[in-house]
């Protein structure tokens, strides 16, 4: 199998745009001119087939070709999410055993310091010109079902980041299956909010640049929704693709319904579930526009399934059906399949060439969820009369925040760490803007004079900024399983009924 980064750089036009960022635009023969600078660079520094080369950068054009370089050099990437702490930044590079890392000027400072202390070296973005190598330099064979193309990490259920396998062939294919759906071609310009560290974000450069189309990269969204729409009318997107809170951040903080987008085609949604009033006011308002709502994990490369746009009216709620090269199931625990238009529910199961290879250097959590070359997704679902899939609930305890994925472990153990705290858990409440806010339950010895304010100050040091808890309850003792667990279902329903009414529940203790 060809490498991935040739099959993705395959299509473009060399005078066509690949990446546009602000007022720089990349055609496609300067990009693949650096990224085969890159990857012989990376050659000639020592480096060799499998090690892992991180990428600490914003969403630019650095990025692209760095990332492409590493691939290309037959390496594996792997992207940090640049809101990382910098005990946890230690612990993935420890974790990856990455040998070096691209980092871009804005972040450079910063990971300089960090990276003293632990012994890895800095490749930055004013550098870069000094890392070209000779184009002509061998490159590795691959062995696309088995070599890594990047290494993504990802929370899962035990809070802490675990890196994900994802191979040549994994990409290749649920790349193919998504420009099928969708129809992409050279003509597609995307406009990308979503951060290159998260499946979603990097899945729309895969398939963007495979199918010969262009990426539009604006890392302002959050602070400046209006101006990425303006941004999207000036460059003439044909496309915008989000998670819920991107979409209410829309609906909500900006004209996004008022503008208008001639050149507009479709929107992508996934990353979590957006209220079907929502997309309702989504529709009305851009009648012209498809809209293809999409479910995947960073597991299964990004993509598993999606709705088809023409059935949004009579199947909305549904996650759809497989992808063209992906096999859906859903399992009761004897592993048969639920019957359809039926009460039961089963666990969604997946097997296709998208299925990544498990969990790095973790092979208990890989057994958990990667059993004879099928994902065991953790997602509870029903199947309707005409085999469409929709999730009853979610068994990770993932916390989808802004469009980040935060683990309920890793923001527990933090709190954990106040002396006065006896019990702690954290989940995630429906919010209009994130999708969903970390919320933390608090017990305090008796007699404690801890705050909630205290408790996210604490975590304010310990943790990135999306990581910590939006809202801080105490409460007087914690709802219990007969096992011993906390109640998790029990503390979200006494969240809500606090927020329905104006009476104060007795078992909490507001300060």
């Amino acid at each position: 199998m060809m490498n991935v980064s040739e099959t993705i750089l395959s299509r473009g036009a060399n005078s066509a745009a690949a990446v546009l960022h602000k007022d720089t635009v990349m055609t496609y023969a300067e990009l693949r001119e650096k990224v085969a600078g890159l990857a012989s660079g990376l050659l000639a520094r020592g480096h060799t087939k499998g090690d892992r080369i991180g990428i600490f950068s914003e969403n630019s054009p650095f990025f692209v070709k760095a990332y492409l370089g590493i691939i290309r050099a037959g390496m594996a990437a792997v992207p940090f999410p640049t809101e990382l702490a910098a005990e946890t930044f230690a612990k993935m590079v420890s974790e990856a055993g990455v040998k070096e890392v691209f980092v871009s000027n804005r972040f450079l400072k910063q990971v300089r310091s960090w990276a003293e202390g632990i012994g890895v070296a800095l490749l930055p973005e004013s550098g870069e010109e000094d890392l070209m190598g000779d184009p002509g330099l061998p490159l590795p064979q691959m062995n696309g079902s088995r070599d890594l193309a990047s290494l993504m990490f990802t929370s899962g259920s035990t809070g802490l980041p675990k890196g994900v396998m994802v191979t040549h062939r994994n990409i290749e294919c649920n790349s193919r299956d998504i420009i099928a759906y969708m129809g992409l071609s050279p003509d597609d310009k995307v406009m990308v909010v979503l951060p290159f560290h998260y499946c979603f974000g990097l899945s729309l450069l895969h398939t963007h640049l495979m199918a010969g189309g262009s990426v539009v990269l604006n890392n302002e969204f959050k602070l400046f929704p209006e101006a990425m729409l303006l941004e999207m009318q000036r460059k003439e997107c044909t496309g915008f693709a989000g998670v819920p809170s991107t979409y209410q951040i829309l609906l909500r903080n900006s004209r996004f319904r008022q503008m208008a987008f001639p050149g507009l085609q479709w929107f992508q949604q996934a990353g979590g579930r957006l209220p079907n009033p929502c997309i309702q006011e989504i529709l009305s308002s851009f009648p012209q526009v498809t809209y293809f709502l999409m479910y995947g994990q960073t597991e299964a490369t990004a993509r598993l399934s999606y709705l088809p746009p023409a059935r949004l009216a009579d199947k909305l709620g549904s996650i759809g059906q497989g992808l063209l090269s992906t096999k859906l199931e859903v399992l009761k625990a004897d592993g048969s399949p639920v019957a359809p238009e039926s009460d039961e529910t089963g666990e969604i199961v997946a097997a296709g060439d998208n299925i990544t290879l498990g969990y790095w250097n973790d092979a208990v959590e890989t057994s958990k969820f990667f059993r004879n070359g099928r994902l065991y997704t953790g997602d509870i679902a029903r199947v309707d009369a005409d085999g469409f899939i929709f999730i009853v609930e979610r068994e990770r305890e993932l916390i989808k925040s802004g469009g980040n994925r935060v683990g309920a472990k890793e923001v527990e153990d933090v709190i954990a760490e106040i002396p006065e705290i006896i019990e702690v858990a954290a989940i995630g409440m429906p919010d209009d803007l994130l999708g969903e806010a970390v919320t933390a339950f608090v017990v305090l010895t008796p007699g404690s004079k801890i705050t909630p304010k205290d408790v996210k100050v604490h975590c304010h040091r310990r943790l990135p900024a999306f990581k910590t808890p939006a809202e801080v309850i105490l409460l007087d003792s914690m709802p219990h399983s007969s096992s011993g667990k906390i109640l998790k279902p029990a503390l979200k329903a006494m969240f809500e009924r606090r927020h329905r009414s104006a009476v104060e529940i007795p078992s909490l203790a507001v300060p």
